[in-house]
C-alpha cells in the first residue's frame, strides 16, 4: 500500500494504521530527516526478521537504529547517559544524528544477540514522530540503499513504492526524501567521536 500523509500535518487516522500495521508485525518504508527508512515494531521478531531477509542478512548483522520520540525513552536502552553524551543529545535532537551508545542488558534480550551498542535517533520528521507516538515504543530502523552506485538512495515515494511493494506492507509518502544520510557519533569511547559524515553539523562546545 502507497498511503501520503502529509508531512507537516500528519493525519491521526493513517498515523494510527501505520501503527496498527506495526504491533501485527508490518513492516514499512517511512520518510526521515534524511533518507527514506525501512521500519518495525521493535517487540515483533517475526518483522525483525523479515527486513533481515529483506536485506539478505541475519537479525543480529542488522545494522538498526532505535527510533524514539525523546531521550527519556532512549534511557530505557542505554546505561550510558553522562552529562557529556546527555548535553551533546539534547543539543542536537530531534535531527539527522545517530548517536552509538552503551547497550543496557534489554537490548541483547530482544534481538537473541549479544549487542553491546546501539544507534538511537529522534529524526526531526512529523511523520516519524508521530508513529513512534502512537505506537507507544521505538521502532527499529535501517536505511533503504540502492544497488546503483552513483544513487545510493531512492529518494522518490513512489518509485520506492514500485519496487518494494511485494516486501513490505506499508510505503508512506511524505514527501521527497533527502540522498543524504545521517551523521554517526560514537559515544562509547572517552569523547564523542564522528564515524560518518553525513547530514548536519555536529557542535561538540
Amino acid at each position: 500500500m502507497l498511503l501520503k500523509i502529509h508531512p507537516d500535518n500528519p493525519s491521526e487516522r493513517k498515523i494510527r494504521q501505520v501503527a496498527d500495521c506495526l504491533r501485527k508485525g508490518g513492516i514499512i518504508i517511512y520518510p526521515t530527516d534524511t533518507v527514506y527508512g525501512i521500519a518495525c515494531n521493535l517487540y515483533n521478531n517475526k518483522a525483525i526478521a523479515r527486513i533481515a531477509q529483506f536485506k539478505s542478512l541475519k537479525a543480529n548483522q542488522l545494522d538498526f537504529s532505535f527510533i524514539c520520540h525523546d531521550l527519556s525513552q532512549i534511557s530505557e536502552f542505554t546505561h550510558q547517559f553522562d552529562k557529556t553524551v546527555y548535553r551533546l543529545m539534547n543539543r542536537h535532537l530531534p535531527g539527522p544524528y545517530t548517536f552509538i551508545l552503551k547497550a543496557s542488558n534489554a537490548v541483547p534480550k530482544l534481538f537473541k544477540a549479544k549487542k553491546k551498542t546501539i544507534g538511537v535517533r529522534i529524526p526531526e520528521n512529523h511523520i516519524a514522530q508521530a508513529i513512534v507516538q502512537e505506537l507507544g515504543n521505538p521502532i527499529l530502523s535501517t536505511s533503504l540503499k540502492h544497488e546503483d552506485e552513483i544513487l545510493e538512495y531512492l529518494t522518490d515515494p513512489e518509485l520506492i513504492y514500485d519496487k518494494y511493494k511485494k516486501l513490505v506492507d506499508i510505503v508512506i509518502d511524505g514527501g521527497m526524501g533527502d540522498n543524504h544520510a545521517s551523521t554517526v557519533v560514537d559515544c562509547t569511547g572517552y569523547e564523542p567521536e564522528i564515524i560518518r559524515e553525513g547530514k548536519g553539523i555536529l557542535e561538540f562546545a
